[in-house]
């Protein structure tokens, strides 16, 4: 029979972003969008997370409106708003995000985010019925996806999420810039990643040239640290000049307090309990030079793997996440997330390379111990094959000269 009308004709889908920003938001948007205007959708932008279903709500119409995927961020704004009860906000915002989903005649919600939106999205799913579908997005790629990771013959769970091709790519460009003026100075260099809790962003500067990481998934504690000094001691002899890369979040041992901790830029926490962290490159160089007369500086990437275009890993990875988001809308099948079954190179991107998996079982996904060697602290081969589907083989550039040394006459 001839279908003579699009199937959601008179149907609205609304998207939001929350949480950090990722250079792939943007990407993810335009994709989605474009899927759903195929189908027949009105699609709507809701503004800054779930803080745009608010109050009178903050609602704009993309249906008929350009949309650049290529920029960075997200220009639907985005915010750490949770819309359940939380210590930092104890009023429970739910009825508003009903409310307005009705006022605004919202029939379809896509939340693009990590496990905070997305977690707050399966809650409304679940108490309230809520026909939503999760969209992956994280800089930290701790968001639990369930890709499967082939490696000489070992079937290892991994995590691809939009946001972290982009964000490596950074990384390790930053690195491979800073190996000139390190070696220049003949310095140590730690530099500062973003990874509350997993070490997968900080591998990526391996692939620029750093030969010594420090991750999350493995405290510092006293005795390590001793261990740690003599590996760096050790790698510097080797070339006199070395970059170590620091997560954020990694737990350091204190010798004054004789306490595990992180480094804190801010005491203050964001609606989901979650506090800023940054400095805990400074703590770790300033250790440095002291144990082993080495001068070495902290440099923190801070913002860096948050900004910038859309890599074209991601740009792949986005189109094929939203052609499975418009598999399941097809299906009616709400309260899922698409996600990549397995690691692969870019041109496998493709809807067959996908599956989904309920939202109620996405969760934060650590680092896999086969990832990380604890007693050099580096990244294994393992990581390597891993990352390098996403940016292709490391490269390390170096002076590379061997001068004769000049006696006098």
């Amino acid at each position: 029979m001839e279908q003579k009308d699009k199937l959601f004709r008179g149907k609205t889908l609304a998207i939001l972003s929350g949480g950090g920003d990722t250079p792939a938001i943007n990407s993810s948007i335009e994709n989605v969008r474009r899927r759903a205007l195929l189908l027949g959708f009105k699609v709507y932008g809701i503004h800054r997370g779930w803080k745009g279903l608010l109050g009178e709500g903050d609602v704009v119409d993309l249906t008929n409106v350009p949309y650049n995927g290529c920029y960075g961020g997200t220009a639907l704004l985005s915010s750490r708003t949770n819309p359940f009860p939380t210590k930092k906000n104890p009023e429970d915002r739910v009825p508003q995000i009903m409310e307005n989903l009705k006022r605004y005649h919202i029939d379809t919600l896509v939340t693009i985010g990590g496990d905070d939106t997305n977690g707050a999205a399966k809650r409304l799913y679940e108490q309230e019925g809520i026909p939503v579908i999760g969209f992956p997005k994280t800089i930290d790629n701790d968001l639990r996806t369930h890709t499967m990771h082939t490696y000489k013959g070992q079937e290892i769970e991994a995590v691809l999420c939009p946001g972290f091709p982009s964000g490596a790519l950074c990384i390790s460009e930053l690195t491979r810039h800073l190996r000139s003026t390190n070696e220049s100075h003949q310095r140590i260099m730690v530099l500062e990643v973003m990874g509350r809790d997993a070490g997968w962003l900080t591998g990526s500067a391996i692939f620029g040239g750093a030969e010594i990481a420090l991750v999350p998934e493995v405290e510092m504690t006293a005795e390590r640290k001793e261990r740690f000094f003599e590996v760096v001691k050790k790698r510097y002899a080797e070339k006199k000049n070395l970059i170590i890369a620091v997560s954020e979040g990694v737990r350091w041992w204190n010798d004054e307090t004789k306490e595990l901790g992180m480094v804190y830029a801010s005491s203050e926490t964001d609606e989901y309990g979650h506090k800023r962290f940054g400095g805990v490159s400074g703590v770790v160089a300033s250790e440095i030079s002291k144990r082993t007369g080495i001068e070495a500086r902290a440099q923190i990437s801070g913002y860096y793997p948050r900004s910038g275009a859309c890599s074209a890993y991601d740009r792949r990875l986005t189109s094929a996440l939203a052609d499975k988001a418009m598999d399941l809308l097809l299906r009616g099948e709400y309260g899922k997330m698409p996600v990549m079954r397995q690691m692969v190179d870019a041109e496998y991107l493709e809807e067959y390379n996908t599956s989904t998996i309920d939202m109620g079982s996405i969760g934060n996904h650590p680092l896999e111990a086969v990832y990380y060697d604890e007693k050099e602290f580096t990244f294994t081969d393992a990581y390597v094959d891993f990352l390098c589907h996403v940016l292709g083989e490391p490269y390390c550039p170096s002076f590379g000269s061997v001068f004769t040394p000049v006696k006098p006459w």
